[in-house]
């Protein structure tokens, strides 16, 4: 038996310390074997302790310490009052030893002379049956690993004796052991016990397990991980390196100190994947923080090597193996069976999505044939993927003369829509316009599963959708930015809506919605409002994980848009963020007077009413609006619903999707050929349909419990939105859509054929207007292109770059200068003499008198006639396109780091993996689901009488289990 056991309790100060530093001095008081003293290390000010009554006839002294001060440091404190020879008893305030605790520790390292250190189990303080630490082990690469913890105690560990290490918490270390088998200081609060187990092995010695031995624990004292999930990443990261850094081979150490950064960002991009994001930060930090402790790594490896007896062989046994590792942490709920919700996809979404690609191809035949699709606003897209990437960078733009600066986040959309087809990007276009009607019904099928689990409401939702309005006149009038942006909201909408639940959907989310706002900026404010609210909701309701999560959602948007924000603003006109991407045409919608928001209110976006004008006339196309109205008065009843909640939350987005679009119509910040063009009010019709028919789900749903009514009332509603979509669905075939068969340049052939070869050479580009102004664009490469459009041309009111206005109108003057040279010296190579679309005697007149005067100027050879227009080169020398100096460049690099790296980081958020698709299995698709629906039972297979138990830990749940709502848990707490 040892001569004396020298007890150390560490406290830090606070309002409950005493009192629980009492109840730690009075379960040593009442060991059935006393330890000789006790020193107290107060972290803190002390004054309260040494005031406390009942400390004097056991305590022998009390030290104070710094509050910031680690367990380890204030057990280097009280050694020199440890007399030589006694064995150290490591206790905090927050540990209660029972009654027989030190004895049995002690009775462990006189029957096992080879132990160095007797371990206790430590258990709940006010709760014994709960297992919180029973030993500690690490994995090859020294991540330390709970041997046990959470689990009831059931005297199932019992027997087990030894392990690598242990919670450091209620050690006893033997008094013959050296000095160096004291906590290290330099793992600032983690793995202490873990690194005196390793030490001990290295010296020949060993940690035996008590499990008889209880030391109740509570989370947060002195001795546990801090409290906060970032602090105890960091410190748990840090203790690691440092025992890598003091472990290795001295030939391996320099290479383990040059891994320490690289090794950061792939444990990040884990992290991310692992939906982790706050331990990044820790993870940097604890990067860096290892990178300069050199001290620390130096004392630890010369302890080790003056009491090292013993090779690592003797460790590797008690290492834990990848194998046990992966068996440890599966909790054995991969499987389906768990599943709370259903999606069932195909069990009507898939013929769904069928029928509307058979609808698709008979809608739109015509597009089989066409290589390309022009009209409206459709252009060609580039020639490669390369350069569909290039055009999303940060630089000289190809649409007018040294214009250099930010590209619209909707390139980087346009981008990938390319990429779906690298052989011809620009018929990827022809392939969405083929293809969106199908898509449209998968997403609103996809998004309905967040409203209801009805197969046929799921289908319902998808077809009407599909069949929005706002969605159809987009595809007639040839508008690919709100065709996206229709297909993209259901996907926002069935993700965010489930975004403060876990990263993976907020990631997922996140990506979303910048690709939505990149279609659609306008939608900007009511995308923000909506944030803001779940976000203070969260907040108030002490959700600080869900907020957390919710916070992340516009960050990609924000660093997607910042360039282009700070450009707009330096140029004084912040509104201009507002306008629509992509082309700048006036075509039909509704204006911004009485009659034009009156057709806004009743869901149509353009003045014919989807075509109805057309069809029926416009004294019958007013009434169209009837149709929409049974969809509309199931979305009001909404509000009365058991999940009133949902149908509120519903009806905001509805109110402020009409509210942008009643705004946008009156907005004009874009600019074609010296005309205003307002914003196109249907991205907030789009925003506004989602929520209508949200809302009439969760009615039909909810409101309407008989099967047959609420089958009826779905054919009622359905039956009007596909009626009042038919003249848009008939378009196409009758010669009423602006889409059309398109080649693939917007420029003559010779123009294109020249880029092949010589990409940087421009095309000045002149169209004579109807009231007498000329219009004049340069065109960079072989053709317009979707990605070469940008907002700050089409909504600049002054020259941006160097203007080529006055040498057009020069160009057709009778002032006497060398026109060819100045066009050469800025690159242009062509000079194109466009007719514009639906011409009057002026335009006419101007373009003769157009044609006539270039004739007539030196240097300048006529090509001819060709389907775009008169076309003349330019017959002298042309000069070298300019580039981006050096600091242009530096900013291109700092922003397209900036991006990748924001949009990388939530890809990788995105990224499912096995536990986030468990995760989000364990929980019900439906979001707002009222407390007293009960939920669907999962699917059980034939002949599955029982219900189906799974262990979780020690403890044994079935299915009825997850009736309740699952809310979720805090972070678990604990030592290790």
């Amino acid at each position: 038996m040892p001569a004396r056991v020298h007890a150390i309790a560490v406290v830090r100060t606070g309002e409950s310390a005493s009192a629980q530093l009492l109840h730690t001095l009075d379960a040593i008081r009442d060991q059935t074997t006393r330890p000789t003293a006790v020193t107290v290390v107060v972290l803190g000010d002390g004054s309260a302790v040494r005031a406390a009554s009942g400390i004097g006839d056991i305590v022998e002294g009390i030290i104070e310490a710094r509050p910031a001060t680690t367990y380890a440091e204030a057990v280097a404190l009280a050694g020199p009052r440890i007399p030589k020879g006694a064995a150290v008893w490591l206790l905090a305030q927050d540990t209660v030893p029972r009654r027989d605790a030190l004895h049995l520790l002690i009775g462990a390292l006189e029957r096992s002379p080879s132990a160095a250190i007797a371990a206790p189990k430590l258990v709940r303080q006010d709760d014994d049956r709960e297992i919180q630490s029973l030993g500690v082990s690490m994995t090859r690469f020294g991540r330390s690993v709970e041997l046990t913890a959470g689990e009831l105690d059931q005297g199932q560990h019992d027997a087990t004796e030894d392990a690598l290490g242990a919670d450091v918490r209620g050690m006893l270390i033997r008094g013959e052991a050296p000095s160096v088998l004291r906590p290290d200081i330099a793992l600032r609060g983690a793995d202490e016990g873990l690194d005196l187990g390793v030490r001990a092995r290295l010296g020949g010695a060993r940690v035996v397990l008590v499990p008889k031995a209880r030391v109740g624990v509570r989370p947060h004292g002195p001795a546990a991980l801090p409290r906060g999930a970032v602090s105890r990443a960091w410190v748990t990261r840090r203790a690691q390196l440092h025992r890598r850094l003091t472990y290795a081979p001295v030939l391996a150490v320099p290479l383990h100190w040059l891994s320490l950064l690289p090794l950061a960002l792939w444990r990040s991009i884990l992290h991310l994947i692992g939906k982790r994001p706050g331990d990044v930060a820790p993870e940097w930090g604890a990067a860096l923080a290892a990178m300069v402790a050199f001290r620390g790594v130096i004392r630890s490896r010369a302890a080790i090597r003056s009491f090292r007896r013993a090779s690592w062989t003797s460790i590797a046994p008690l290492r834990v193996t990848h194998d046990q590792l992966r068996q440890r942490l599966d909790d054995g709920h991969g499987s389906e069976r768990g599943a709370v919700s259903e999606l069932r996809f195909f069990g009507g979404g898939a013929w769904a999505v069928l029928g509307a690609l058979l609808v698709s191809i008979v809608v739109f035949v015509p597009m089989l044939a066409w290589p390309a699709i022009g009209g409206g606003g459709l252009l060609p897209m580039r020639d490669t993927v390369a350069a569909l990437w290039a055009d999303t960078a940060w630089g000289v733009r190809d649409l007018g003369l040294d214009v250099v600066g930010p590209a619209d986040p909707f390139t980087a959309v346009l981008a990938l829509l390319g990429s779906l087809s690298p052989a011809s990007p620009s018929y990827a276009v022809v392939l969405l316009w083929l293809l969106a009607l199908p898509l449209a019904v998968l997403g609103g099928w996809f998004a309905s599963t967040r409203i209801t689990d009805r197969s046929g409401l799921r289908i319902l939702g998808g077809v009407l959708w599909a069949l929005a309005p706002t969605f159809l006149d987009a595809l007639v009038q040839g508008r690919p930015a709100a065709v996206l942006l229709h297909l993209l909201l259901p996907w926002v909408f069935h993700s965010a809506s489930v975004a403060h639940r876990s990263w993976g959907a907020s990631g997922a989310a996140s990506l979303l919605i910048a690709a939505a706002l990149a279609c659609a900026p306008s939608l900007a404010p009511a995308f923000v409002l909506m944030w803001l609210v779940a976000l203070i909701l969260s907040l108030s309701l002490g959700r600080l994980r869900a907020a957390a999560r919710l916070s992340w959602l516009l960050a990609p948007t924000g660093i997607m848009f910042a360039p282009l924000i700070i450009w707009q603003i330096r140029h004084g006109d912040p509104w201009a963020l507002l306008a629509d991407p992509a082309v700048v045409r006036v075509l039909d919608q509704v204006g911004a007077d009485a009659a034009g928001r009156t057709a806004i209110a009743g869901g149509f976006p353009t003045a014919d009413r989807a075509g109805w004008e057309w069809l029926v006339g416009a004294e019958m196309a007013v009434w169209a609006p009837l149709l929409l109205a049974p969809v509309a008065l199931l979305a009001l009843a909404s509000a009365l619903s058991p999940r009133w909640r949902a149908g509120f939350a519903l009806l905001f987005v509805a109110v402020l999707g009409i509210a942008t679009a009643m705004v946008a119509v009156g907005v004009v910040v874009s600019f074609v050929h010296g005309a205003g063009v307002a914003l196109w009010p249907g991205s907030g019709l789009s925003l506004a349909w989602l929520g209508v028919v949200g809302a009439s789900l969760v009615t039909l749903d909810t409101v309407v419990a008989f099967a047959p009514l609420r089958i009826g009332a779905s054919l009622v509603a359905m039956l009007g939105v596909a009626t009042c979509a038919l003249p848009a669905l008939l378009a196409v075939n009758t010669g009423h859509s602006e889409v059309r068969n398109a080649s693939p340049s917007t420029l003559p052939a010779l123009v294109a054929a020249q880029a092949a070869s010589e990409p940087d050479r421009a095309t000045l580009v002149l169209t004579p207007q109807n009231d007498g102004s000329l219009a004049a664009q340069v065109i960079w490469g072989a053709s317009e292109t979707l990605g070469a459009q940008t907002s700050m041309l089409s909504t600049a009111t002054q020259s941006r770059g160097n203007s080529v206005a006055h040498d057009a109108v020069d160009l057709l003057s009778a002032r006497d200068f060398d026109a060819a040279d100045s066009l050469a010296e800025q690159g242009i190579s062509f000079v194109l003499l466009e007719q514009a679309p639906r011409a009057n005697d002026i335009a006419h007149g101007m373009h003769d008198d157009a044609v006539a005067a270039i004739d007539e100027r030196a240097g300048f050879v006529k090509a001819g006639e060709t389907g775009h227009g008169v076309l003349w080169g330019v017959d002298v020398p042309v000069s070298e396109r300019a580039g981006m100096d050096a600091t242009q460049k530096a900013i291109a690099r700092f922003v397209a780091i900036a991006q990748i790296v924001v949009v990388f980081a939530a890809l990788l958020l995105a990224i499912p993996t096995r536990a986030s698709r468990r995760a989000a299995r364990a929980r019900s698709r439906v979001v707002g689901r009222a407390s007293d629906e009960p939920l669907p039972q999962p699917r059980r297979p034939r002949g599955d009488d029982e219900p189906h138990a799974e262990k979780i830990g020690s403890r044994a749940t079935t299915p009825d289990s997850s009736a309740a709502p699952l809310q979720d848990g805090p972070e678990a707490e604990g030592r290790r």
